[in-house]
């Protein structure tokens, strides 16, 4: 299966249709009027259904199984036509579109079955999923301008050539995916004052992000909350406790790091630890969702 250990829980939701096609007006009235030999078709329906969406990974070889947290199954009737509804919700990593798609198919197959009897022209139409909601694909703010980024990597030991410079790749490299231009992209040693230097000067270029990664540890050397946070005019914990908390679920040792984020203008920055694992987890936990802070400074510009 594919590998969604990087992804977060988030609420998500799906709706899918299937359409049941009967052979003549007469059938629909027996439907209507409850007299279908194999029994309530609605009733039975519902029950394969429901089915149908908890053992869905059992099914499909590639469906991660997950928690059903909410089932509906609706009906409608026009003219010769039974449209069925399958809405699925979770709170998960991966979303419930295939669940929902499943539950309308068999919920489709089971009346096909029970309506066969009594009418030789049942069809099985237009199976297709309506609605999807959550993730991180949801909902991808745009805005007026392209949005810039510095990278800065403190680490003595690489700075000294001693290390090749990974997690500001890493962090490089996600912006990228998220439309992000890296405007600038350094490497200094811990000092409190190189670093309050470069993001100073980064400020003054106007960039929208400075992400900085390395320093967040507590040895004597990791200085970078320090030189950060005397700098914040609005600081946002949610972000770092965002970060800790993704990492926490991976391992243990996250707890350690000391991360920090916040406003300096409407410029954002965000401290991250400097391994490789611990940046590319940090830019797993927030983005794309921390780009609507921009979206709500531009709407507040305006």
């Amino acid at each position: 299966m594919v590998n969604i250990t990087h992804k977060s829980n988030s609420l998500r939701k799906a709706i899918a249709q299937a359409v049941v096609q009967v052979g003549s007006q007469q059938t629909i009235q027996i439907i209507k009027d409850n007299k279908v030999p194999k029994g309530n078709i609605f009733e039975m329906a519902k029950v394969a259904g429901l089915f149908a969406v908890k053992k869905t990974s059992d099914m499909i070889p590639d469906c991660h199984p997950l928690p059903i947290e909410y089932t509906s199954i609706t009906y409608e009737i026009r003219e010769l036509q039974i449209y069925i509804y399958a809405e699925i919700h979770t709170i998960y990593k991966t979303g419930v579109e295939v669940e929902a798609m499943h539950a309308a198919s068999v919920v489709a197959l089971t009346m096909y079955d029970m309506l066969k009897p009594i009418d030789k022209n049942i069809e099985i139409q237009n199976i297709k999923l309506l609605e999807k909601r959550g993730g991180k694909s949801d909902k991808k703010d745009s805005f007026d301008l392209p949005l810039t980024a510095s990278v800065l990597v403190c680490s003595d030991s690489i700075s000294k050539g001693e290390k090749k410079d990974r997690a500001g790749k890493v962090i490089m490299e996600k912006i990228q995916n998220e439309g992000i231009k890296v405007s600038d992209y350094e490497i200094i040693p811990d000092e409190k004052e190189d670093i309050q230097a470069k993001v100073k000067e980064y400020l003054q270029k106007g960039v929208n992000l400075i992400l900085v990664t390395g320093g967040t540890g507590l040895s004597k050397r990791d200085i970078t909350p320090e030189a950060i946070h005397p700098l914040l005019e609005r600081e946002i914990p949610g972000i770092a406790e965002a970060i800790r908390s993704y990492g926490q679920n991976r391992t243990p040792l996250a707890m350690l790091s000391r991360s920090i984020a916040g406003l300096i203008g409407n410029t954002l920055v965000i401290t991250m630890p400097g391994s490789t694992q611990g940046a590319e987890e940090s830019m797993d936990a927030v983005f794309p969702s921390i780009l609507h802070i921009f979206k709500i400074i531009e709407g507040a510009q305006h």
